[in-house]
């Protein structure tokens, strides 16, 4: 069973919708479609926004289901003026910015005394990701910053440790924490998102105009996947 995981139903809404649904599972107030997509056995449904929720139900549906990878997707914001609204971003490893341990001698983003910093996707489902040709703009394979902010212009101003000391490319605020997880499970796992904003001013308008497009987005990309591991 693959799980498809985004952090609100609009971007989880377009593989929902062509999910051939046998029964839901409820989960307090969150609610997932199981089902099969081209004959493979899928759960779908969202995580909820932020670092916390996002952990707490990956860890739920490991528990519950005997999961063979896990794919996040969604909206994220680009930090990388090479990578612009409309693209896809898959992430080879993604790391927490706003864990800062610093004071006590700890890089930026690493996790006190567990020597994790860096939380690379599964590399086979990364090869696969990048390989699809998306309906518009340009498939790029990077890193993602996890935190949980929403990032605008203001905030690229005064973090500029995203680019100069962790080399981010794009901002969101749940796959990191969702690697971190399926990492401790030693669940595969890949994270794919559509660039909606470039991290501006004008960032809200754009994030909620792309909620659909990143929708049919992450379908495409999660039937390009599933296709891969047909026979």
């Amino acid at each position: 069973m693959i799980a498809v995981l985004g952090a609100m139903d609009g971007e989880v809404e377009t593989v929902v919708a062509h999910l051939n649904r046998d029964r839901v599972h409820r989960f307090g107030t969150f609610v997932f479609h199981v089902g099969r997509l081209d004959d493979v056995e899928v759960i779908v449904g969202k995580s909820g926004v932020g670092k916390a929720r996002a952990a707490m139900v990956t860890q739920h549906l490991i528990e519950q289901f005997r999961l063979d990878s896990l794919v996040f997707t969604g909206l994220a914001g680009s930090i990388n003026p090479d990578i612009r609204i409309g693209d896809t971003l898959v992430a080879r490893d993604s790391i927490q910015h706003d864990l800062d341990a610093t004071p006590l001698g700890f890089a930026r983003g690493e996790i006190p005394y567990e020597h994790v910093r860096v939380i690379a996707s599964d590399l086979r489902l990364v090869e696969r990701a990048r390989t699809v040709v998306p309906a518009s703009g340009t498939v790029h394979v990077g890193r993602i910053l996890t935190g949980d902010q929403f990032i605008s212009q203001n905030g690229l101003r005064t973090m500029d440790y995203l680019r100069t000391e962790l080399h981010g490319d794009a901002v969101e605020m749940e796959g990191a924490s969702v690697a971190s997880v399926c990492a401790f499970n030693d669940l595969p796992f890949c994270l794919i998102r559509t660039i909606s904003d470039e991290a501006n001013r004008d960032a809200r308008v754009d994030f909620e105009r792309f909620l659909p497009i990143a929708s049919a987005n992450s379908f495409h990309f999660i039937r390009a996947l599933i296709a891969a591991d047909s026979p």
